[in-house]
């Protein structure tokens, strides 16, 4: 019996701090923005997520990834692309993409990021940090008025249920071209609802 308890103590342990993990707030959202993308950065790899393969994610999502140059350079580091919008975000050369690790049940991304590519090039992502949906800092509308970026994040307080953040924030990036390639440079985070 007392091993038992141990394993269940275990496993009850794993599973909050998976929790906590997932539903930590985006604290970087709440600060002062610095710049966490690089000119001529390597496109970053995804984590390791549970037992489910790249494959078994697109064939069980039945997954379409667009057929761009953007999406290929996603799969070839090992992320799923998706369009995390209503339609393509492609314009002057600009193109944003989502690329996720795996999914929820329901198909929604998790372990995933929002990758700029201009000309063709991996110019930085939209978040420093991996988002899952339906948690504090995922990410929602982007737009393209360029020479700018804008993306929505969710805003999750601990009593919000998981349909509904209790506020939006709007992050504004620019476009910086420079010599060593282009690179996202985030502005400033507004609150677009509350």
């Amino acid at each position: 019996m007392k091993r038992l308890t141990s394993h269940v103590s275990v496993i009850l342990w794993l599973a909050a701090g998976s929790v906590l993990a997932q539903s930590a707030p985006a604290i970087w959202l709440d600060k002062s923005l610095a710049n966490w993308n690089i000119a001529g950065a390597a496109l970053p790899t995804p984590p390791r997520t549970g037992n489910e393969s790249t494959r078994d994610v697109i064939a069980r999502c039945k997954l379409t990834p667009p057929e761009t140059s953007a999406a290929e350079k996603l799969t070839a580091a090992g992320w799923i692309p998706f369009l995390n919008f209503e339609q393509r975000l492609e314009r002057d050369g600009v193109e944003v993409l989502g690329g996720m690790a795996g999914s929820d049940g329901m198909c929604r991304p998790n372990q995933y990021n929002v990758f700029v590519f201009v000309g063709g090039r991996f110019a930085g992502t939209l978040s420093p940090v991996l988002m899952d949906s339906r948690f504090d800092g995922s990410s929602g509308a982007v737009r393209l008025p360029l020479p700018n970026i804008t993306a929505e994040f969710a805003r999750y307080t601990p009593s919000d249920p998981l349909c509904c953040p209790s506020s939006r924030v709007t992050v504004r990036f620019r476009i910086d071209r420079g010599s060593a390639g282009a690179v996202i440079v985030p502005l400033d985070v507004r609150t677009t609802r509350g």
